[in-house]
C-alpha cells in the first residue's frame, strides 16, 4: 500500500507539469499574431484610395424649352357668300394658288343688274330735274322748298344706285389675299346661303406656330428668340423661326402662357393644323459644368469631392440645369478644380487619394430646363 502511494505522487506531479507546459504553449501561440507584423488587409485599409478625376470646365450653355405646337396659316379664311344666290361659274381648281382679287366664284347677277339699270335711270332723271330747277330757282320761278326736295331725291337715287352696284359686286366672289385654295365644296347650279363655305383659302408662305410655356419662364421670354421646329412627317428636317409675340394673359388652369413664332415655309411643306415639336433656346451664358457622376446627393443637397494636394475635400454645391452626362454648377466650385467622378464611395472628407485624370468631352448642347406640351386644342391668343 505504501509503495502504491509513493508511485502515484510522482505521476500526479508529472501530469501537472505537462498540463502547465501545454497551457503556456497555447497562450504564447494565441498572443503571437497580435504582437507580430500587420496583415495585408490592415495595410490595404490605410493605403490611399484610387480615384478618377475630371476638371470643372467653363462652357457656353443655354436653356432649352421643349413643347408641342400647333401650326397655323399666316392668313386663313373660309370663302363664303354674303347673300343667297345660285352659282353660275367656278373659276378655280382644287389646291390652286391664287392672287389677291382673283375671281373664284361667279353668282347669278341677272336680277341685280336689272336693279342697277333701274337705279341708274332714276339717277339720270333726278340729275336732269335738279339741273333745270337750279335755273328756275335763280329766276325765282321755283320755290326754295321745291328745289330742296328735288336735291334730296337726287341724293336718294344716287344712294340706291350705289347699293345696287354693291349687290352686283357681291355676285363676284374674289380672293381676299394671295394663297392656296382648298377643295371646292360647290358646283355650278348650287344654291348657297350666307355663311356657306365654298372653299378655304390659306396663306402658308409663313406659318404661325403657337405653343405654351410655363409661367416661371416668362422672365426669359422675349420677341426675337430663335425657335427650331420639327415634324414627324419630315424626319431629319428642321424649320427655323423666331418668336413674334407673347400672349398678354396666363392661363389660370395650366399656369402657362401662349407664345407665337413665325416659321418660313416657302415650299409649302408645313400645313395648317400640323403638330410640331418645338425647341426654344434662351438664356445663353457661360457656366461651369461637371460630369453628372461627380454628384453625391444627400437628402435635398448635392455634394462633390474636390481633390487638391493628394487629399479629398467634401464640398456642397448648388446645381442648375442638366443635359445628358453633365450638370451646371451655380455655386461651390471654381473653373479648373478637380472633382472625383469614379471612386466616390471609397473617399472620405480629408482622406488621402491617388488620382488619375480622365478627359471628358463636353458636348456643347443646350442645358435642358423643362419640357412642356401644348394642349391639342389651340389656346386662345403657344393668336
Amino acid at each position: 500500500m505504501s509503495n502504491s502511494r509513493n508511485l502515484v505522487t510522482p505521476i500526479s506531479v508529472g501530469v501537472a507539469v505537462v498540463c502547465a507546459a501545454w497551457a503556456i504553449h497555447a497562450t504564447q501561440h494565441r498572443d503571437a499574431p497580435a504582437s507580430g507584423p500587420p496583415q495585408a488587409g490592415a495595410m490595404r485599409s490605410n493605403a490611399p484610395a484610387f480615384v478618377t478625376l475630371a476638371p470643372v470646365r467653363s462652357e457656353r450653355v443655354s436653356q432649352k424649352l421643349e413643347a408641342l405646337g400647333n401650326a397655323r396659316a399666316n392668313e386663313s379664311v373660309d370663302v363664303s357668300s354674303k347673300t343667297s344666290n345660285i352659282v353660275t361659274a367656278v373659276k378655280f381648281r382644287d389646291g390652286e394658288r391664287v392672287k389677291r382679287g382673283q375671281v373664284l366664284v361667279q353668282l347669278d347677277d341677272a336680277q341685280v343688274r336689272a336693279e342697277v339699270a333701274a337705279a341708274d335711270a332714276a339717277v339720270t332723271e333726278s340729275e336732269s330735274q335738279y339741273n333745270r330747277s337750279r335755273e328756275l330757282l335763280s329766276t325765282q320761278a321755283l320755290s326754295k322748298s321745291s328745289f330742296d326736295q328735288l336735291e334730296a331725291t337726287l341724293k336718294s337715287n344716287r344712294a340706291k344706285l350705289a347699293a345696287a352696284q354693291a349687290r352686283l359686286e357681291d355676285t363676284v366672289i374674289r380672293a381676299p389675299f394671295s394663297g392656296r385654295v382648298g377643295l371646292r365644296r360647290v358646283s355650278v347650279g348650287t344654291l348657297i346661303n350666307p355663311g356657306s363655305v365654298i372653299t378655304t383659302l390659306d396663306d402658308t408662305s409663313v406659318i404661325k406656330l403657337d405653343f405654351s410655356v410655363p409661367e416661371n419662364f416668362l422672365a426669359a421670354l422675349r420677341e426675337g428668340l430663335t425657335v427650331r421646329a420639327s415634324a414627324p412627317a419630315f424626319p431629319g428636317r428642321a424649320f427655323a423661326g423666331k418668336v413674334a409675340g407673347i400672349d398678354s394673359r396666363v392661363d389660370q388652369a395650366t399656369r402657362s402662357v401662349t407664345v407665337r413664332a413665325l416659321l418660313a415655309n416657302e415650299d409649302g411643306a408645313l400645313k395648317p393644323g400640323m403638330f410640331l415639336n418645338v425647341a426654344l433656346a434662351n438664356d445663353e451664358r457661360d457656366a461651369l459644368v461637371i460630369p453628372e457622376e461627380a454628384l453625391t446627393p444627400e437628402a435635398e443637397r448635392q455634394y462633390v469631392f474636390v481633390v487638391a494636394d493628394g487629399k479629398a475635400e467634401r464640398r456642397e454645391v448648388r446645381i442648375g440645369g442638366r443635359r445628358p452626362g453633365t450638370v451646371e454648377i451655380l455655386a461651390g466650385l471654381a473653373a479648373g478644380e478637380k472633382v472625383v467622378i469614379e471612386g466616390t464611395q471609397k473617399v472620405r472628407d480629408g482622406s488621402a487619394v491617388r488620382a488619375a485624370e480622365k478627359n471628358v468631352d463636353f458636348v456643347p448642347a443646350p442645358v435642358e430646363a423643362a419640357s412642356h406640351e401644348a394642349s391639342a386644342s389651340p389656346p386662345s391668343l403657344h393668336q
